[in-house]
């Protein structure tokens, strides 16, 4: 880690992470917590954990990130691809020296939540998937379109927010073909066996209405796609249906989502008490 500062009144210390040919601007409160990692939307920042983080308390470990090019402070790199965000998971942790965690992820992030959680069921206390990881095959050729040309039209005013964070310093084409990837590894036939394959307790918490270049009732009906999953893995549940929309999730019902790592955590201390019990 680098351009490290510690408080010094507390364990907490904020800096940047190289990983690749990048460096990523990580906040770590420290602590003997359950140590929660937060997983943010595709263009978003760690700032929108804000009120689920205070909701929980100084009694957890949080860690929170800002993917490459995204915030003020992490740096740009040749590689925005999904397979790299997840690398980035493993980078912070090992950065935290934290062999196990609870991840947290919105949107984007319920994506690499997902991935994640499946590869590595031994790091993985469990999983909170606020409204993503959906299996639906929501891309096509038209939607495709639909999605250059909005990015296209957003970069015109983007620039002028990059400054203060609120933008990722990516060009309209990157962040086209970081959705378009998206759109990809969401099919059905891709993100179902995932989800299929995930041996440690997930709880989903999901959102009412529209998202940005959603229409109608196309959000609903990607959300729907949940009842074959939760079918399939018991595991993974619904825990929460919420009624705000995709972006104002994390303001608004900030709590359900403080409520879903409770619960999850509570369910891995449980699942290593039996352990204990039966050694």
């Amino acid at each position: 880690m680098t351009n490290n500062s510690m408080s010094a009144t507390s364990s907490t210390w904020t800096g940047l992470v190289p990983v690749d040919d990048t460096a990523l601007a990580v906040t770590d409160t420290g602590g003997p917590g359950v140590p929660v990692v937060y997983l943010n939307g595709q263009f978003a920042t760690q700032g929108y954990w804000r009120r689920v983080i205070a909701d929980l308390g100084t009694g957890w470990r949080h860690i929170t990130y800002d993917e490459r090019a995204r915030g003020r402070k992490s740096k740009r790199s040749t590689d925005y691809s999904f397979a790299a965000a997840v690398r980035d998971v493993d980078a912070v942790l090992a950065a935290s020296k934290v062999d196990r965690a609870l991840v947290v992820g919105w949107s984007y992030g319920a994506v690499v939540g997902a991935h994640w959680a499946n590869r590595n069921p031994e790091r993985a206390l469990g999983a909170v998937l606020v409204d993503g990881a959906f299996p639906h095959d929501w891309l096509d050729e038209a939607m495709e379109q639909r999605i250059r040309k909005m990015f296209r039209r957003m970069n015109v005013f983007m620039p002028l927010l990059r400054p203060t964070g609120l933008t990722p310093r990516m060009n309209a084409a990157q962040m086209a073909d970081s959705n378009i990837e998206l759109g990809r590894l969401s099919r059905e036939r891709e993100l179902g066996p995932v989800l299929d394959g995930i041996t440690v307790p997930v709880r989903y918490v999901v959102a009412s209405g529209t998202s940005l270049g959603s229409r109608g009732d196309e959000q609903e009906t990607i959300r729907a796609s949940l009842d074959a999953v939760t079918a399939r893995n018991p595991h993974i549940q619904i825990t929460a249906k919420v009624t705000s929309n995709h972006g104002a999730i994390l303001k608004k019902d900030f709590p359900a989502v403080a409520q879903a790592v409770r619960e999850v955590a509570a369910l891995d201390q449980a699942a290593g008490t039996l352990r204990d019990g039966l050694l």
